[in-house]
This record gives structure tokens, sequence and C-alpha cells, in this order.
């Protein structure tokens, strides 16, 4: 009788042996259940002095001045209200807003912790946003962030940003040009193919 209660239990100890190592793994890619990459590209505009300015140093941090940043300290915290255009111009089509903050987090190299809301205004991704985080190693020239979630088109969005600096207009105005990759589950809102310069990639 034991013998027979321990055969009959064997799938099911192999059931939960392999659910246990299914769910160790993680999740599934997102292209397994059908997900949807879709490519943004555009332009944010950083305007730190001015009276368009919209980056506004909220906190001034306590350390020495940074070695390759003069003027800027550890710890210094920016509060962003970009505006993102299709174009490099500040006078090309207004699409969204970058909100956040950039907080200068590094001893010794020009690294900004950036954290940050993609607020679409325009186009087919309208009242959609994208939530993304990283490392922006000034210093280098292309950067990649990472796209943590979303809402909208974008609900449950993985992916990443690549960030370049496109041109400096002033001391004051920098231009950054972003390459978002955001993969998004199949039961996500479907955008249409191509809008104003954004586009779902095949």
């Amino acid at each position: 009788m034991a013998l027979f209660s321990m055969t009959a239990s064997i799938p099911r100890v192999l059931f939960l042996v392999s659910l246990a190592l299914a769910m160790a793994a993680g999740p599934w890619p997102v292209a397994a259940r059908g997900g949807r990459l879709i490519h943004l590209h555009f332009y944010m505009h950083d305007i730190t002095g001015g009276p368009d300015q919209t980056a506004v140093q909220v906190v001034k941090g306590p350390g020495a001045v940074h070695p390759l940043m003069p003027g800027s300290h550890f710890g210094d915290t920016t509060v962003i209200d970009d505006a993102l255009t299709e174009g490099p111009s500040a006078a090309s089509r207004l699409i969204g807003r970058a909100q956040g903050t950039y907080m200068l987090a590094s001893l010794k190299e020009p690294v900004l912790m950036v954290t940050m809301t993609v607020a679409l205004t325009g186009g087919a991704y309208n009242g959609s946003t994208i939530a993304v985080v990283g490392r922006d190693d000034v210093s280098a020239g292309v950067r990649e962030l990472s796209v943590i979630g979303g809402t909208g088109a974008f609900r449950r969005a993985t992916g990443h940003v690549l960030w370049r600096t496109s041109r400096i207009e002033s001391r004051d105005h920098m231009v950054l040009e972003l390459d978002v990759y955001a993969t998004v589950p199949g039961g996500s809102l479907a955008p249409p193919p191509r809008v104003d310069g954004m586009h779902q990639a095949a």
C-alpha cells in the first residue's frame, strides 16, 4: 500500500519540480507571448538657464567640486520638464515632455542617474507614457538606459533607450537624441504602424 502511494505521487512531484524550475527561471520572454516592438526617435531639449529654462537644480550636493564637471558637486539633483521634438531644432514639432530628475551620482566620473517619464502628447501615441531610468555617462558617445514600464500603448513595456548628445546650442541648452526600443506584451494597446516619425518595428 505504501509503495503504491509513493509511486502514484511521482507524477505530482515531477510536476511541482518542473513548476519550481520554471518560476526560478523568471518570466517567459515577451516575444514568446506575442510581444510587439515599438521604436520611437525624437530629440530632448535640456535647458538649464535663461527665459526658456526647463531644468532646475533643486539640491546642491554637499561634497567637493567634481573633478570633471566644474561648478558641480556629488549629489547635485536637477528636476526637468524638457521638451521632446521630432527634429533637433527647438522649433520642430513638439511631441511630448520628459519629466523627472537627474542626479550627479559619481565622485570621479561625469555620470548622472536619470529617472524620468516620457509623456507623449502628439502622434500615434498621444496620451501614453514611458518610464525610463539609468546611468548616463556624459563622456560616452552613446549611453543606454532602461525602459521599465509605461501606460497606454506602453503598458508593461520593457526595453532600452539609446541616448546621444546631438548638439550643444549654448552653454544652457543641450540637445539629446533618443532612440527608444520598447517591447509591449501582445495584450497591450496596438498602435498604428507609422505616424509622425514614430513607428512600430516589424
